[in-house]
């Protein structure tokens, strides 16, 4: 969040991208998780006035021009926070990649993230994906070439873990806590990995002597 010298928060231009929040009010109460801490930290306070408080729903939106409209602003999702992840000395946005993903004909669902490699400053994209139906083996060769029409060199997933269900929470978004925990660890599940290596154009079956060699921070990344 971004704060001007009198300590409040700045506000985007029309088309910049910001951080949607909603006033708490005594008619607009946030009640609030079990959880003190987890409560307190969706709290944003002095942001238009000292002393105020305003919910922080972690998407951010902007303005943008969508014709007539009776004079009221149109907003567009952009991204959550959070949902973002820096290698190579870029931002990359989970949210983007997965999309691309998907649209690739072999994938039913992508769940993207962003994972620790030893000796490796940020963190490495990781792609855990589900076939669709009456898919046995993804076409990596062709699932690389759908990632390079469409993205950056920097945004194309290192590791793609192809897994038999995607996980959800209650509200049906994805988990990614325990797939961040367990990465590209091929001993801690029973599910294919792949990597991607520096300088190569396709991906390859991760095995344990990879792994170790990853471990040791010796891989080209």
């Amino acid at each position: 969040i971004r704060r001007t010298e009198d300590g409040l928060c700045g506000q985007v231009g029309d088309g910049e991208p910001g951080l949607l929040l909603g006033k708490i009010t005594e008619t607009s109460v946030f009640e609030g998780y079990t959880d003190q801490e987890a409560s307190n930290k969706k709290i944003v306070r002095d942001v238009v006035e000292k002393g105020d408080a305003w919910f922080n729903s972690g998407d951010l939106l902007r303005t943008v021009n969508a014709g007539f409209t009776l004079g009221y602003p149109h907003y567009q999702f952009v991204d959550r926070i959070g949902d973002t992840f820096r290698w190579k000395s870029e931002n990359v946005s989970t949210n983007e990649v997965g999309e691309i993903i998907n649209g690739f004909s072999d994938v039913k669902l992508a769940n993207v993230y962003g994972v620790e490699v030893p000796g490796v400053e940020g963190r490495a994209g990781m792609a855990a994906i589900t076939l669709s139906e009456n898919i046995d083996e993804l076409d990596t060769n062709g699932l690389y070439r759908h990632l390079s029409d469409a993205l950056p060199s920097y945004a194309i997933p290192v590791f793609l873990r192809i897994q038999h269900s995607i996980d959800v929470t209650g509200t049906f978004k994805m988990k990614k806590g325990d797939l961040r925990e367990e990465a590209y660890d091929i001993r801690a599940y029973d599910e294919p990995v792949f990597v991607l290596l520096r300088g190569e154009n396709h991906y390859r079956r991760l095995d344990i002597d990879m792994l170790e060699l990853i471990e040791s921070g010796s891989a080209s990344f």
